[in-house]
C-alpha cells in the first residue's frame, strides 16, 4: 500500500547515511502514489444517511489532497526537514483514519443491503 510505503520512507532521514536529497525524492514519489490512491476512491453511497457520510468523506478527502499538495512542494524546498516530516506523519495518520471511515461506510452499506444482523 502506498500509504505504508510513505510512512516507512518518512523515517529515513533519521537513519545515518541516507542523503537528504535522496530522501526528499523518494518521499515526493511516494506522496504521489498516495495522491493517486485518494483520487481513485469510488463515490459514496446514494442511499439516505450513508449519502451524508459519503459526502463528508468526500470533503475530507479533498482536504487531505490539499494538505498533500502543499506538503509536496515543502518536501523538496524546506530547510526544516524535521518539521515537514512530522507534518507528513500527521497526514499519514489522518489518511489512515479517512480510509477506515471509508471502510466503515462500505460495511454499513453492505449491512443495509442484506438486512443487518437479524
Amino acid at each position: 500500500m502506498a500509504l505504508q510505503a510513505l510512512d516507512q520512507s518518512l523515517d529515513a532521514p533519521r537513519k545515518a547515511g541516507i542523503p537528504l536529497g535522496n530522501w526528499r525524492w523518494v518521499v515526493r514519489q511516494r506522496m504521489g502514489a498516495v495522491r493517486d490512491e485518494l483520487l481513485g476512491e469510488k463515490a459514496g453511497s446514494k442511499d439516505g444517511w450513508l449519502a451524508a457520510r459519503g459526502g463528508a468523506a468526500f470533503r475530507e478527502r479533498n482536504a487531505l489532497l490539499s494538505r498533500l499538495s502543499a506538503l509536496s512542494a515543502q518536501v523538496l524546498e524546506t530547510p526544516d526537514v524535521e518539521t515537514t516530516r512530522l507534518e507528513l506523519k500527521r497526514l499519514v495518520m489522518d489518511v489512515n483514519r479517512h480510509m477506515q471511515r471509508l471502510n466503515d461506510i462500505a460495511y454499513d452499506e453492505v449491512e443495509m443491503e442484506i438486512g443487518g444482523s437479524e
